[in-house]
Formats: C-alpha cells, sequence, structure tokens
C-alpha cells in the first residue's frame, strides 16, 4: 500500500541536500566550541549553514554575532522572542504587548506565561484569517513594547498582512519590537525581515525538508544595536550568548542546505503548490464538505475543511487505514485535547471544529495523490457512522 502523505504542515520529509549535509556532518563529531581542528571543522559547518538560512532572508555578508539564532526547534525560537524581549529591559515590567487571537502554541503559551507575570496581552481578532486592522490600530494606542504576528497560520494557510501591521508600529513607535513567526510561511512565500520591517522573525527546519530538532531566530541589527533581547537558555553562552547549550551541528548543516535548495527551487515549488492546492479545493467542492477559506491571502500549501458531521479523529484513522496521512489540526496541540483556538478566532463553529481536519502539501505531492484522497473520502462517507446532532 502506497502511503499518501498530506501533512507537511506538521512535519516534511528530508530532502537529498539535507540527506547528503547530514551525512557529511555526521562524521565530524568535534564539538563546534572546541578549538582543536575536529572542533573547528564543525564550526565552520554551523557557520556555513548560518550564512545560507541568512541568505535566503536577504540577508548577507558578515553575521554580526545573534544576528540568527539557532534553537531547538520554532517553539523555542517563539519563546526566546516574546520572553526574551519582554524580560530584556525593567521598564518593560507590566507593560503591554500585542499578538492575535489565533497564533501558534509557542507563542500564546510565551503570553500566557507574561499574563501571570504581570504583563498586559491585547490578541487582535482574525476573523476570516483577516486581521482586524481597526481593532489593531486602538491597540497600538495603548504603546505596546512588541507586537507579534505570525506570518501564515499553521491551521487554516491565512496569510496576516504582517507588513503592514509592523509598518503601522514602526510609525507609532520606532521602538516597538516586532516579531513574527514564519514557520509556515518561510520558503512557502517571499519573506525578507527588512522588507517586512520585522526585528525577529521565527523559522524551524523540519517544515522546509531539513530533520527535526532545529530551529532559528533572525535578529535585526538595529534589535541586537538597542539590546532588545535576553537569553532564556543560560549556560557556557553559544550562539553569541543568546543562546546556551552545543549546536546540533548535523541538523544545523542539513537545515542550511535544505534552506538553499528550497530557496534555489522556490518559483518552481511555489507554482506546484498553488496548483495541488487549487486542484484539490476543485475537487473537494464536489463533496458534502464545508472549505475553510481565508477572505483575504492565503498560503499555497494549507487546506482546511469541515466532515459533514464525521469528528476529525474518526477520519484521520479511518484515512490512515488506507495510507493516507491527514491532520486533525495543529501537531504541536494535538496532546492537550483542547479545540482549535485558530478555527474559533476564524469564525468556525464549536461543532463545526470538531470535524474539521486540515491537509497540507509539499513539493513531493502529485496531482493523484489528491485523487486517490478524494476517492477515499468519498468511500469513508458511505459507511462511516455519524455523530448524533
Amino acid at each position: 500500500m502506497k502511503e499518501i502523505y498530506l501533512d507537511n504542515s506538521a512535519t516534511t520529509a528530508l530532502c537529498d541536500a539535507a540527506k547528503d549535509a547530514m551525512r557529511e556532518a555526521i562524521e565530524c563529531y568535534g564539538n563546534p566550541s572546541s578549538l582543536h581542528p575536529m572542533g573547528q571543522v564543525s564550526r565552520t559547518m554551523v557557520e556555513e549553514a548560518r550564512r545560507e538560512i541568512a541568505a535566503t532572508l536577504g540577508v548577507r555578508g558578515t553575521l554580526a554575532p545573534g544576528q540568527l539564532i539557532f534553537t531547538s526547534c520554532g517553539s523555542e525560537a517563539d519563546n526566546l522572542a516574546v520572553l526574551g524581549t519582554a524580560y530584556a529591559k525593567e521598564r518593560r515590567r507590566g507593560g503591554h504587548i500585542v499578538t492575535t487571537d489565533s497564533e501558534h502554541p509557542g507563542v500564546e503559551s510565551a503570553m500566557q506565561r507574561l499574563e501571570k507575570d504581570g504583563f498586559t496581552v491585547i490578541r487582535i481578532p482574525t476573523r476570516g484569517g483577516v486581521l482586524d486592522f481597526d481593532a489593531y490600530a486602538a491597540a497600538l494606542e495603548q504603546n505596546p513594547f512588541l507586537v507579534s504576528i505570525m506570518a501564515v497560520n499553521n491551521e487554516t494557510g491565512a496569510v496576516y498582512d504582517v507588513k503592514r501591521a509592523f509598518a503601522m508600529a514602526k510609525a507609532k513607535n520606532p521602538a516597538i519590537v516586532t516579531h513574527t513567526d514564519a514557520v509556515q510561511g518561510y520558503l512557502k512565500m517571499r519573506l525578507a525581515p527588512a522588507a517586512l520591517d520585522a526585528d525577529l522573525v521565527t523559522l524551524s527546519a523540519h517544515k522546509i525538508h531539513a530533520p527535526k530538532g532545529v530551529g532559528a531566530l533572525c535578529v535585526s541589527q538595529m534589535a541586537l544595536k538597542r539590546r532588545d533581547i535576553v537569553p532564556t537558555l543560560l549556560g557556557g553562552g553559544q550562539e553569541g550568548g543568546f543562546r546556551s547549550g552545543t549546536e546540533n551541528v548535523v541538523g544545523i548543516a542539513a537545515f542550511g542546505a535544505a534552506a538553499r535548495d528550497g530557496y534555489e527551487n522556490l518559483g518552481r515549488d511555489l507554482a506546484h503548490l498553488c496548483q495541488l492546492r487549487d486542484y484539490a479545493q476543485a475537487r473537494l467542492s464536489t463533496l458534502p464538505v464545508k472549505l475553510h477559506v481565508p477572505s483575504g491571502a492565503r498560503a499555497p500549501h494549507i487546506l482546511n475543511f469541515a466532515l459533514p458531521d464525521i469528528k476529525s479523529e474518526t477520519m484521520v484513522h479511518e484515512l490512515s487505514g488506507s495510507g493516507i496521512c491527514i491532520s486533525g489540526g495543529s501537531a504541536c496541540s494535538t496532546h492537550s485535547k483542547r479545540i482549535s483556538r485558530a478555527l474559533l478566532a476564524f469564525g468556525v463553529p464549536e461543532r463545526e471544529v470538531e470535524c474539521s481536519v486540515r491537509i497540507s502539501f509539499s513539493r513531493y505531492n502529485t496531482v493523484e495523490d489528491v485523487d486517490v484522497l478524494i476517492a477515499a473520502l468519498e468511500n469513508a462517507f458511505a459507511h462511516l457512522v455519524k455523530i448524533h446532532r
């Protein structure tokens, strides 16, 4: 039975470039902080990956210490961005922060921690997958020190207008720190922090065909100059003093290789993903499902839809039996058993949220994969026991 993998927002298959980089790096076991030759070979691999990833973001030339910080994952990078900014300066204690009502748990959980510590968090509505700019403008009047808005929602595929939002923030106060969780947007759209007025940008390796266990936070030179962020993980002072802990050389080398490969093939990949998304949407529109299509801009690789009174968990297990992998929501919130905040914020009724699933594509998916999915859904609809109304 051929496996049809349609859960690429959760994680992606390794690309050949990443595999090759891992094979090379795994032979060099030196600690990148060591001064001997084996350690310096590892250090060279880490710094080359750092330059490769920075280049895909439009950041070229010599990087300042801390300009691109490697972490263990996107969630850690989000925590570093949010908590590291909040605790960087004493005058920020108890201050205001602006975010959205549909952020990834990596941001939202950090916001909840700050609320317990006396900070005020203002969450901007994102109904229909669009930022409420009236509410946002009102929030900026509260003089926040941090604005954190994701680039692409991981469950709905909605693309939030962070460029407009950050421009408004900087016009209000150039010292406001701007952060975007770009995990789902990186290499799914053209992304340049400078063009977005973004001081902090979160990335994750395993969403771009690199291995799990590596993330990054890109920091603007201005934020470094102003000392807008402090470390949240203390120890040996690696990563320019911003993230202690021995670097994951194998994962980082693969991250750099996958970033370079994805950037070089970005135009081709985006065209392919848009074709798959639009074809899948057309095929799904013939079935008794309700598509959750953002009102504004949308990512090329994500589709979310509600099933006809069939719980998402039931359908995920049903399709798994046919070798088809889809998601009932964000992989990072599956274990919490809580209803999707992102879909509720989108405007999906609670009962419909329980019946919603997500499919997400990569460069390795085909039109034939979509056809197999549609056939499997039709078969499932024919025999699954539906939940009571």
